[in-house]
């Protein structure tokens, strides 16, 4: 999680940062996940690694102000892989419980990435928090 979470995106702004500065203008989108906002039990680590992601997306905004646009994106419940990597049966029965609706498909993220970075140039879409609407958070 702490390689793919916080390294691959410390990684990815490496990658692009110095060419967007040089130019003047860009965008950075960053996916945390409302883990990112909220830590329930059995995901601290995880959510500690989302955290990270929004502390990083923050910095880098406060740090090129004014040059970069920086977005965060949180999603809740998508319908992904993540759940069939869990080891543990009695965590992804609390999964299974706790998350007991119509996940997201990743049409819906792919709109929220496309609504930030369609936004005019001098509009910064700082956060997106899109989870199903029965997801509390």
């Amino acid at each position: 999680m702490i390689d793919v979470n916080i390294k691959g995106v410390l990684y990815g702004i490496d990658a692009v940062l110095a060419h967007m500065l040089e130019r003047g203008e860009g965008h950075v989108l960053n996916v945390s996940s409302v883990a990112g906002l909220v830590t329930n039990p059995t995901s601290a680590v995880y959510s500690g690694t989302k955290h990270a992601v929004k502390a990083i997306s923050e910095g880098l905004r406060k740090e090129t102000a004014g040059k970069i646009r920086v977005t965060t994106i949180y999603p809740g419940a998508v319908a992904t892989e993540l759940g069939q990597s869990i080891k543990d049966p009695d965590v992804l029965a609390g999964l299974r419980d706790q998350f007991n609706y119509t996940p997201l498909a990743a049409g819906d993220i792919a709109e929220a990435v496309h609504f930030a970075i369609a936004s005019p140039r001098n509009m910064a879409v700082n956060e997106i928090t899109i989870r199903p609407i029965e997801q509390t958070l």
